[in-house]
């Protein structure tokens, strides 16, 4: 049974969205790491969907990649698009 979130696939993320595996920091691999994470409690509350705790969680940090993606938008619109492609997290229609 392999954890669902290891070391390597914590770097892949910030490797491809951050651009380095230790660059923990930027805030499009906080994004990226945050859209893994969102993607996998959707899942597990699919089939749990009683777990009252994790639906918070989940609330919870939609919120907070909900402020990140609104703080690089203000920064640097163009990474935010880019951003939002590769995670496929918006509807891109409305971008253009």
């Amino acid at each position: 049974m392999s954890e669902y979130l290891n070391k390597e696939k914590l770097g892949a993320i910030f490797q491809k969205h951050a651009g380095s595996a230790t660059n923990t920091g930027s805030t499009e691999g906080q994004i990226a790491l945050f859209t893994y994470r969102i993607s996998h409690m959707s899942n597990h509350l699919k089939a749990n969907p009683k777990d009252h705790d994790t639906r918070r969680s989940l609330i919870r940090m939609v919120g907070q990649r909900k402020a990140l993606l609104k703080y690089l938008a203000k920064k640097n619109l163009t990474k935010y698009r880019q951003l939002i492609v590769e995670l496929g997290i918006r509807d891109t229609q409305k971008l253009n």
